[in-house]
């Protein structure tokens, strides 16, 4: 039998995005509300009850109410918001992380995605971290450049309005009080002491991002130079698909943070020199690092080929 997969909060723009990925595959069977519906809770205890995978494509609060609208304990679980990404119980859905983290997401009943910055900034500092090329107490700052489509719904509308703001042409930074949300799941999964200083930044672009961390070698065990570190992080992720490391010296020109919009894939791109060294991470915030992530961990869930849909 096909799997059954019922997707909680399809009307978002993360929701549509994991949609237009599975929407068309024949080896799916997907379960659909009536849009009239969406919010009423018996209809969707029905529905979330009856799938083998649901996908949770809605705000904290939502997501915690979904999860205890389930009581089929063979119903397994992605939850695209925020709510449970450091709670107990949910493996983290980074499975580049280690293959022990790709097993864990494979046996899993609950998994949480990860954030679109968070997939980011972990893709550089966790290795490092793992690796003890970077101490747990290492004061890191990041930043990570992002599509408006990170804003969801109102965002968009907000950027593709007939007439708007000037302001909207330029970047435009927040998370000023740096809190953002997805700084806990940063820093739990990176193993670091601290969280980062971490800002982003939105510009008027649909989607792609670019999220960078920047280190001074020499507080760095062994003051490894930047070519060093790349060949680590290349090394670490040299059997991975998704998530691969561009040669050392390959890109001393301009990085685009829209370079990979509209694929899964996430390229590292190192920079520097003897004494001090930029990581960047390049990505689609709707693909890795939100809907083709979450259909990435369903497959994996599947037992499929995690490349399924997302190629």
């Amino acid at each position: 039998m096909k799997p059954k997969i019922y997707i909680d909060g399809q009307s978002g723009t993360t929701g549509l995005q994991i949609y237009d990925r599975i929407g068309s595959r024949t080896d799916l069977e997907l379960l659909r509300i009536d849009p009239d519906k969406r919010h009423d809770n018996t209809e969707r205890a029905k529905l979330l009850n009856a799938a083998d995978i649901v996908f949770l494509c809605l705000p904290d609060a939502g997501a915690i109410e979904a999860v205890s609208l389930i009581e089929n304990p063979n119903v397994r679980v992605i939850d695209a918001s925020t709510a449970h990404r450091t709670a107990e119980g949910w493996v983290y859905g980074y499975p580049e992380l280690s293959r022990e983290q790709r097993d864990a997401i494979a046996h899993s009943s609950r998994v949480a995605n990860p954030g679109c910055h968070a997939t980011g900034f972990l893709s550089s500092a966790a290795p490092l971290v793992r690796l003890g090329l970077l101490p747990r107490d290492y004061p890191i700052t990041c930043y990570s450049l992002t599509g408006y489509s990170g804003g969801g719904k109102k965002m968009i509308a907000d950027y593709e309005c007939q007439n708007p703001p000037e302001k909207l042409s330029s970047p435009g930074i927040y998370g000023l009080s740096l809190k953002h949300k997805h700084l806990p799941e940063m820093q739990k999964i990176s193993g670091l002491d601290h969280p980062p200083v971490f800002l982003p930044v939105v510009d008027d672009y649909y989607k792609g991002m670019a999220t960078t961390i920047l280190l001074q070698n020499r507080l760095l065990p062994g003051q490894p130079s930047a070519a060093d570190i790349c060949e680590a992080l290349q090394t670490y992720y040299q059997d991975e698909h998704f998530v691969s490391v561009l040669p050392f010296g390959s890109n001393e020109g301009t990085l685009y943070a829209n370079t990979l919009a509209g694929s899964n894939h996430l390229k590292l791109v190192v920079c520097g020199h003897e004494e001090q060294t930029s990581i960047t991470a390049l990505f689609d915030n709707l693909g890795k690092g939100a809907s083709g992530a979450a259909v990435q961990n369903m497959n994996i869930m599947l037992g499929l080929d995690e490349t399924i849909g997302l190629e």
